[in-house]
Parts: structure tokens; C-alpha cells; sequence
């Protein structure tokens, strides 16, 4: 016995010796130090929602590969200078951190190459307001550089000046690589399509860690600096032409019909147009929808289709505020909504006089939201830190509609007159959960589980929205508003081709079939409003054109690929992001083209059909190379038209403290809100829901 503890003590003396008193124990000192410490801030200064054990482990395991390759660095040099290098690299690797968590206190996202280049978005008025958020545990993120400092100017870590051979060196490297590879690997497995379809910093972080993702957000940076260098005024004069060439003249028996009402935009999320009026075992799906598309006062379009790409919900607000196409891969908000020049629809009306707004309940960074809508010039962003979250409270990507669209109603209340605010619902998103509690309706019964329960969140998000449409009667705002409510992308995607069908009753489902299940709601609904079903063909991109006109507002000499949806010039090619189209005559999916009306596959077509799919497809890939080559060139910034005043991204600020200020600034300065105009009482008790979370 007394052996065996006479050779653990000489082992662990020898273990001792070996770290502080060779290169690559102290070497194995920083990465152990480096890796804990980090690890330890991710779990207490951060929220990565890290779910499931993969998720866990990559959170555990992602900082050691970077954290080797970069104190490896050192092993190249000899003696002193070896350990101060490596000591340097800690440093800074720290400082970055240090950098982040100040960062992520106030925005709950990352830094980013775009933030930091932007002169008046990079700082975000952080550095004026740094003592305010600063916390003595922040300085943890130090804490292994000073205790590193003090070993080795102790002499408490003897300096090794033995040349680490190159060998050992160059394996280290190799072993970075190794397990770098293998994080991606694993991360790709748990979340396929991470860095081609970035849609929040966030999950960079939590898969690959913060040195990772610094290393693809500069990568992607320099990505898209190279391509805006090469682009110039001339380029912009191309896309004009175009525009030009094909814009249609608005309906004039619409102009200015809803001009200085209050703008709704309801964001319905994942709902396509087949769930108007469908039921389930006799049951109404959207009951309060489809009152609301009979009503004589709303105007709906049954063919109008999404045309998201990968970007998904943030092509559809892309394409919705500005009027420009998603790419081709990963989301336009996310690359470039940071940085790029925009003339969005919240800058356009706040010039005529709009307070706007945008309210969610999930988190700013999702989609690089927060940045983006400061690039697009909105007052105010409300998301999850603006509203209470409790148990229950939220599901899959925010608060459960109910609870959140009752909460917006303090804010909407306190909004000055007349004022343009976009309303994100997400209960109704994939995979389509809901507590027992709000299940009020069945599910189908086609045996796929993704589908089944797809009616349920849609049945609930139509309750969310009758309870809305009350308040809004109840409070006044209903009779000088118009609510605009639109589907962003398909629910069902084309992997259930046999569960569709079941739905409809078919034997099958095929490319047509679904081309044309990408069809989703646009609604427009306001007393007084001309209204009806109206069977023109558009796509998201149409919108804003539309509403422009709706209320009034100029929209010649804009740069934007739509076309109002109620011009009778309306050329009705609606364009998919893929290069596949919808016309009323035609359908295009991959290689193949059909006849819309009948689905029927076009063989042999004659010459005059082939010349008028060669002029649509033509059309088609003209648009969206143009609309590309708007937003990789950032080619706004070279359009500086009289009547838009380009926005000032330093002068917003989305921080909880921020947005108070502001609010309490208008409740003094201006007297148009719903709050003044009820004498200071809130309308906040005139909301009323059924949630169930809310029941004592």
C-alpha cells in the first residue's frame, strides 16, 4: 500500500514538473486553463440554448481544436519569447471574449466584422453606456492571463528554452485540424446546413465556438467586401433599366384609399393558402380568417405564392420591406442586412410621417434581426427581453401567439399615430408542437407527424388573431387601421408529397402539385376598403409596390422588382428563387413545364409556346441576377434619390433601457398615441384571450 501511494506521489510530482517546467507542459497549462474558462463563461454569460447531449457535448468540446492551433502558434518560437507569445495569444482570445459577453449583454448577439467596420452601428452607443453593464465577474474572462503573468514573473513556471522540435509542433497543428474537422462533422450532423444557411450567430457559437465563428464571420466579410469593391454607379444604372422597362403604372381606384391609417403587417408564420377554409372532421381550421376573406371590406389574393429561398422567413421580409429577392444561398438579412444601404418600407414611411415598429417574441439575433431593422430604419424592435416569459410561456421559436400578441398591445397603445408596425407570430412553425392545453381542434390523420399536427398550430394562430382583430375593435384602432396579413413560406414542405395528397383527397402529389402548394395568404382588410377575392398572380416580392400605393405614397423612381399586385399591367411572371416560375398560362418546375390551369405536362410544345417560355424563364433569371447583384453590391448606396433621406443606422437602438427612453420621450412630445387619446388609462385590460396560461 505504502508503494502504490509512493508511486501516485511520484507520478503526480513528475506530472507537476512536466507542466510548469517544460514548453509543452505549459503549453497543455494554457489550453486546460483557456478551455474551462470558456466553457464556464458560455454557460453563465451567454444563452446558446444548448438542448439534447450532442448540443452539450460540442458546447463542452469546442473551444480545445482553435484553442491548440492558436497557443500553438508559440511552440514555433524559442524560449522567453515562446511563453510571452503564447501569453499574448491568451490575451487577446480573451480580450475577444471580454469583448463579446459586453456585447451580448446588451444585443444577445456576437460581434461581428460588420459591426465593428460600421462607424455608427459598430458600437451601437455600447462604449457610452459600458459602465452601466459591466459586472465585476466579466473580468473572469482575464482571470488565466493574470495567473500566468504572475507564474512565470514568479518563476513559479520555469522557462523551458529546449527548442520543441518541429515535429511535435507540426503535430499539434495536425491535431487542431483533426478535431476541428471532426467538431464540424458532428455539428453538420446535428444541424445540417450550419454555415451555408446561417440565420442566427448564435448557433455558430453553440456549434463551433466563438474563435470559430470570428474566423467564418471574417471570412464571409471579406467574402462580401471583395464583391462591393467591384461594383459601381453603372451597375446600379443596369438594374434601373430594367426596372423601368417592366414597372406597371398602379391602379389609380386605389391610390391613397388607406392614406395616414395605421399600418397592421401580421407575419403569419408557415401558413399557406389551403388552409383557408378547410376543415378538419367538419371543423373549421381558421374560422376567424375565413370570415375575415368574406368580409366585403378585405381584399385577398388566392394566387399569390412565397418565393423564399433559403432564407426562408427572412426572404420573405426582405422581399416584403424592400422589395428585392433572397439569394440564392444562406439570408440576404443575415449577410448583408448589417452593413448594405436599403430603402425599406419603414424608412420610406417613417419620411411620410409613420412612427414604425416591429414586435416578436423571440430573440433579436434570430436572423441578425436586430441590425437589419436598424439598417431598414424602424423606431423600434420589441422582442423577447421587451416581454414577460414565463414557464409555458414560450414554444419552438417565441412566446405562443396569445400571450404574445396580448403583451404587444401595451406597446401598440404607446405608439404615436399613425404608425406602421409588423407583427411576427411563430407558434405555427415546424415541427408544429402545442401543449394539450391549446389543442382545440384534431389533428389529421395521414400518419405523418409532421403534417398531423400542422392544423392544430394554424388553429390556434387563427384564434390568436380573432382575439387581435377584437382588441383592435374594442380600442378604436380597428376603424384607422388597415391590416395587412401575409404567409411567409410553405408549412408542408415537398418531402410529404404522399401526406398532401391525403389531404386533398389525391392519389398523388407531384413537382406541379407542389409548385402551386406554395401558395400562401396575402389579405388586406380595412372599413371602407373595395374588397374581394382577386385571382392575379404575384409573389412577395409584389407587396410592397401594392401597399405603397394602398396608402398613397410615391413609388416611382424606387428601385424594387415588384409590381403592384392590382395594376392591370401587371405582367403576372411569378418568379421562384430556384429559377422556377408561375404565370397564369405556365408553370415551370426544374426542366419541366406545365399548363398552369390543367397541371398537364407540356411535351411537345410548338414554337410559339417555346418562345414564350424562353421570354418568361428570360425574365425570370434577369430579375433575380439583377436583384442579387443589388444586395452583394450594396448598389443603394450609390442611389441617392430627393425625395429619400438615407438612414442614420447609429441613431436606433433596440435595448430594453433604449426603447423605454424613447417611448417616454414620445408620451411627452407628441399626442397622437392610443394611450394619450385614452387620457393616460391603458387599454392593456381590453385585450382579452382565452390562453390558458393566463388563467389563475
Amino acid at each position: 500500500m505504502v508503494n502504490v501511494k509512493s508511486r501516485l506521489t511520484s507520478s503526480f510530482i513528475k506530472l507537476v514538473d512536466w507542466l510548469f517546467k517544460t514548453k509543452i507542459g505549459f503549453f497543455t497549462i494554457v489550453v486546460l486553463s483557456f478551455w474551462l474558462k470558456t466553457y464556464l463563461i458560455y454557460q453563465t454569460k451567454f444563452n446558446l440554448g444548448a438542448t439534447g447531449a450532442m448540443q452539450q457535448f460540442l458546447l463542452l468540446f469546442n473551444p480545445i481544436p482553435t484553442a491548440i492551433l492558436l497557443f500553438g502558434i508559440g511552440l514555433f518560437f524559442k524560449g522567453r519569447k515562446s511563453y510571452w507569445i503564447i501569453i499574448a495569444i491568451d490575451f487577446l482570445l480573451s480580450l475577444w471574449l471580454f469583448a463579446n459577453i459586453l456585447y451580448y449583454r446588451e444585443f444577445s448577439d456576437f460581434l461581428s466584422m460588420s459591426i465593428i467596420k460600421s462607424s455608427g452601428s459598430a458600437s451601437d452607443n455600447l462604449s457610452n453606456s459600458i459602465i452601466g453593464i459591466l459586472l465585476p465577474t466579466d473580468f473572469l474572462a482575464f482571470l488565466d492571463v493574470v495567473l500566468l503573468i504572475l507564474l512565470v514573473s514568479f518563476k513559479l513556471i520555469r522557462i523551458d528554452n529546449r527548442i520543441v522540435r518541429p515535429r511535435t509542433s507540426f503535430m499539434v497543428v495536425a491535431l487542431s485540424g483533426l478535431l476541428i474537422g471532426l467538431n464540424l462533422t458532428m455539428a453538420q450532423t446535428d444541424r445540417s446546413g450550419l454555415l451555408t444557411r446561417t440565420f442566427d450567430n448564435n448557433y455558430i457559437v453553440k456549434y463551433l465556438g466563438l474563435n470559430t465563428y470570428a474566423v467564418y464571420d471574417g471570412v464571409k466579410t471579406a467574402q462580401t467586401t471583395a464583391v462591393m469593391a467591384k461594383a459601381n454607379a453603372s451597375d446600379l444604372k443596369t438594374v434601373q433599366d430594367y426596372i423601368e422597362k417592366y414597372r406597371a403604372t398602379p391602379n389609380p381606384a386605389y391610390t391613397g384609399v388607406a392614406k395616414n391609417k395605421n399600418v397592421f403587417v401580421i407575419h403569419l408564420e408557415s401558413f399557406q393558402q389551403f388552409l383557408i377554409n378547410y376543415k378538419v372532421d367538419g371543423q373549421e381550421v381558421t374560422p376567424n380568417l375565413n370570415k375575415l376573406v368574406a368580409d366585403q371590406n378585405t381584399l385577398s389574393f388566392d394566387n399569390f405564392f412565397n418565393q423564399v429561398g433559403q432564407g426562408k422567413t427572412s426572404d420573405a421580409e426582405m422581399m416584403l420591406e424592400n422589395s428585392l429577392f433572397g439569394l440564392p444561398s444562406g439570408s440576404a438579412m443575415s449577410l448583408y442586412g448589417t452593413a448594405n444601404t436599403f430603402e425599406a418600407a419603414p424608412a420610406i414611411l417613417g419620411q411620410q410621417g409613420y412612427t414604425t415598429a416591429v414586435m416578436h417574441g423571440g430573440k433579436g439575433s434570430f436572423w441578425n434581426r436586430k441590425n437589419t431593422y436598424k439598417s431598414w430604419g424602424y423606431d423600434f424592435f420589441f422582442d423577447l427581453a421587451d416581454y414577460t416569459n414565463k414557464k409555458g410561456f414560450y414554444l419552438n421559436y417565441g412566446l405562443k401567439d396569445k400571450l404574445f400578441l396580448k403583451q404587444s398591445s401595451k406597446y401598440i397603445e404607446q405608439l404615436p399615430q399613425p404608425f406602421y408596425t409588423k407583427i411576427i407570430t411563430v407558434t405555427n412553425h415546424y415541427p408544429y408542437p402545442l401543449d394539450k392545453e391549446n389543442q382545440q381542434i384534431v389533428k389529421t390523420d395521414t400518419g405523418d407527424s409532421t403534417v398531423d399536427g400542422y392544423v392544430q398550430t394554424a388553429h390556434y394562430l387563427d384564434q390568436a388573431l380573432g382575439e387581435f382583430i377584437q382588441y383592435l375593435k374594442d380600442t378604436g384602432l380597428y376603424n384607422n387601421s388597415l391590416i395587412m396579413m401575409y404567409g411567409d413560406h410553405y408549412g408542408i414542405s415537398g418531402n410529404h408529397k404522399k401526406a398532401s395528397a391525403q389531404l386533398f383527397g389525391q392519389k398523388t402529389f407531384d413537382d406541379f402539385d407542389n409548385l402551386q402548394f406554395q401558395r400562401v395568404p396575402l389579405i388586406f382588410h380595412m372599413p371602407g376598403l373595395k374588397g374581394g377575392v382577386n385571382h392575379t398572380y404575384g409573389g412577395e416580392i409584389d407587396v410592397l409596390p401594392t401597399l405603397l400605393n394602398l396608402l398613397g405614397v410615391n413609388n416611382e423612381n424606387t428601385i424594387q422588382f415588384g409590381n403592384d399586385l392590382l395594376s392591370s399591367a401587371n405582367r403576372q411572371i411569378v418568379a421562384q428563387r430556384n429559377g422556377d416560375f408561375v404565370t397564369p398560362k405556365y408553370s415551370k418546375v426544374s426542366t419541366a413545364y406545365y399548363y398552369t390551369q390543367t397541371g398537364k405536362k407540356i411535351k411537345k410544345p410548338t414554337k410559339e409556346e417555346k418562345d414564350e417560355l424562353a421570354t418568361i424563364a428570360n425574365s425570370v433569371t434577369s430579375e433575380l441576377s439583377l436583384s442579387d447583384r443589388v444586395i452583394t453590391g450594396d448598389l443603394l448606396r450609390f442611389y441617392e434619390p430627393k425625395w429619400f433621406k438615407k438612414i442614420d443606422k447609429s441613431k436606433y437602438s433596440y435595448t430594453v433601457k433604449d426603447t423605454q427612453k424613447l417611448l417616454e420621450k414620445l408620451d411627452k412630445t407628441t399626442t397622437t398615441s392610443l394611450l394619450k387619446q385614452n387620457k393616460g388609462v391603458s387599454t392593456f385590460d381590453k385585450y382579452k384571450t382565452d390562453a390558458p396560461e393566463l388563467k389563475e
